[in-house]
């Protein structure tokens, strides 16, 4: 296990994608090929939740006290979290995004034509973790997770419930991971009635049924408001990781005096569906290292090209071709030749960048390049083909 989990800080260390300081322990800290990775899939996820009907919000980091009292935090999770005091008042930082979402959605009355309301959004969040386990990405005290709340009424919750397991299934399709899935029922500590964890343990296996996803049952290991549906990535190790999960959560909405005018023109409290796909987007960074072992698709690489001009006499034609690439947005990076060509190559091939372009007299003389993969397949091609290619690559 010890060896799994420091394969990914040594790979993102030489590739240059995050560090961890004693200044900050838990916290870590993101190099510029590291954000690269960030940015891409907080893109990714931001695209595919205004294409599913999502509206995005944040919510600040650090709340009173008495929020967390009221959300049941308090008594259930409060030895996870940070407090300090600020004008004579105690605050919190925040462990989770739910009830920044669920004072969002009560500063407005509600008609049940507005519902369902879904916010999503990139939460950065505390949480006190022992520092005897802190590691790397995988387990840190501060992260983001990609948060949504759907406020819903009792007659959508299976809809909306399929809705999201569609969009996970279309957010993993983007990394070519299996999965597994596990239906977690009430623990122990919990808050709510027997009527209310029934009514929504029913709901999630009837849309896991009808969806006829198979799944192994995990009693008593829900959340402490409510039961929940859990997704197990499969890597290229075959090792399993937990990412994302769907919460239903009658109890929130209850405590926080939630509404709905109903068609009845009847005040109803609406359900809300706790729900994140990559978990916290550190943590998915670290499996998406250890799976892809620091190898990254082309579209998620922090470089995707680098050029390599044999002699000097091939460097102002590298130049044009790096000014056509970036004007394409393509990553790309010259290697100068100021050290040998094999010592490039080399390096290129160290930081493991998806495509290397060489370029000579015969590539110079015309107009064209010489492209290496991975893989070192080899072609030579124009710039204009090369990029139509990964167009069409991102399309298919």
């Amino acid at each position: 296990m010890m060896e799994q989990e420091q394969n990914h800080q040594k790979i993102g260390q030489e590739l240059q994608l995050f560090t961890t300081l004693e200044e900050a322990p838990g916290m870590p800290f993101f190099l510029p090929k590291g954000m690269v990775i960030r940015n891409e899939l907080e893109s990714l996820w931001k695209s595919l939740h205004q294409q599913n009907g999502y509206e995005e919000i944040r919510t600040p980091i650090m709340m009173k006290q008495h929020i967390w009292e009221q959300s049941g935090h308090w008594d259930h999770y409060h030895e996870n979290m940070f407090f300090s005091q600020v004008d004579q008042h105690s605050y919190a930082l925040k462990p989770m995004s739910c009830p920044g979402a669920v004072l969002l959605y009560n500063q407005k009355r509600r008609s049940y034509k507005e519902l369902p309301v879904r916010y999503a959004e990139l939460g950065l969040v505390h949480r006190y973790e022992q520092s005897g386990s802190l590691n790397g990405l995988l387990r840190v005290r501060s992260f983001t997770q990609d948060d949504a709340h759907l406020f819903v009424r009792l007659d959508q919750i299976e809809e909306e419930l399929a809705n999201v397991i569609k969009l996970v299934e279309q957010v993993y399709s983007h990394f070519g991971f299996d999965y597994h899935v596990e239906l977690s029922t009430r623990p122990p500590n919990s808050m709510g009635s027997d009527e209310q964890w029934s009514l929504a343990e029913r709901a999630l296996e009837s849309v896991l049924k009808a969806k006829t996803i198979d799944y192994q049952l995990n009693p008593g290991d829900g959340a402490f408001y409510g039961p929940k549906i859990d997704f197990h990535l499969k890597d290229s190790k075959g090792r399993s990781w937990q990412c994302g999960t769907i919460q239903l959560d009658f109890q929130m909405p209850e405590k926080f005096n939630c509404s709905y005018i109903d068609s009845e023109n009847q005040q109803q409290t609406p359900i809300l569906i706790h729900r994140a796909i990559y978990g916290a987007i550190e943590r998915f960074m670290a499996v998406l290292i250890e799976h892809y072992e620091g190898a990254f698709p082309y579209w998620l690489a922090p470089v995707q090209v680098v050029l390599l001009p044999i002699h000097e006499s091939h460097l102002d034609y590298a130049q044009s071709v790096q000014e056509t690439l970036k004007a394409a947005g393509v990553r790309v990076e010259l290697e100068k030749p100021d050290q040998s060509f094999k010592a490039r190559i080399r390096k290129a091939k160290k930081e493991k960048v998806p495509y290397l372009f060489i370029i000579g007299n015969n590539e110079k003389d015309s107009a064209s390049v010489s492209v290496q993969d991975r893989a070192q397949n080899q072609l030579n091609q124009t710039v204009v083909d090369f990029l139509a290619q990964r167009q069409e690559d991102s399309l298919s």
